[in-house]
């Protein structure tokens, strides 16, 4: 199977109707910083709630580093009206031989339940089924972040089960579900060009 992951050191800018989905930059860190250091917003993902822009600093070094090293990396979400960074998403990997990847993403609570994740992960799916060619891309959400799985569903992910305590995140063993979506379901939700 032929994927197009040189595209990944030099990250693409993909666009919807109200989000920009581009690489990080250095001058990210305070909008960052701001949504990153809300507990609530890091309750679910795998990492802490930063305690200071120093931290969230160092998150963007590291995907700088990752962008240049060319593997599958994170774009963050820039709501275009207001030109500021509001929340990311990413591949969290991508497997070349089956065809497949994983996405994962967090948003700032002030713009939680407006429809902009659902618009970034159909972003993220076109960028997955169009230009890497991939056949199946799937994501995985806590079982008491049940919001989390509303958004998979309304991109069209099909629920394929429970993974029973399969992530330790925050000092505990968690339950999550897991989703995802084959490339002719995409096809023919969302058509050939996505």
């Amino acid at each position: 199977m032929l994927i197009d992951t040189d595209i990944f050191a030099q990250l693409p800018t993909l666009r919807t109707r109200r989000l920009s989905l581009r690489a990080a930059r250095m001058s990210d860190a305070p909008a960052m910083y701001d949504y990153s250091r809300d507990p609530e917003v890091a309750r679910h993902v795998l990492w802490e709630a930063h305690t200071s822009i120093h931290q969230t600093r160092g998150y963007i070094r590291y995907l700088l580093r990752q962008y240049r090293a060319g593997g599958p990396s994170t774009f963050v979400i820039e709501l275009s009206e207001e030109r500021r960074v509001i929340g990311t998403i990413g591949l969290m990997w991508v497997q070349k031989e089956n065809g497949s990847a994983e996405i994962g993403y967090s948003l700032s609570r002030r713009y939680w339940n407006r429809g902009l994740m659902t618009e970034a992960v159909e972003a993220m799916l076109r960028f997955c089924f169009v230009t890497l060619r991939l056949n199946r891309v799937e994501a995985q959400h806590e079982v008491d972040n049940p919001a989390s799985g509303a958004v998979m569903r309304h991109v069209g992910m099909k629920r394929e089960g429970l993974l029973r305590q399969r992530v330790y995140n925050k000092g505990r063993f968690v339950d999550v579900e897991l989703y995802a979506i084959l490339r002719a379901e995409y096809e023919a939700r969302y058509g050939l060009g996505g």
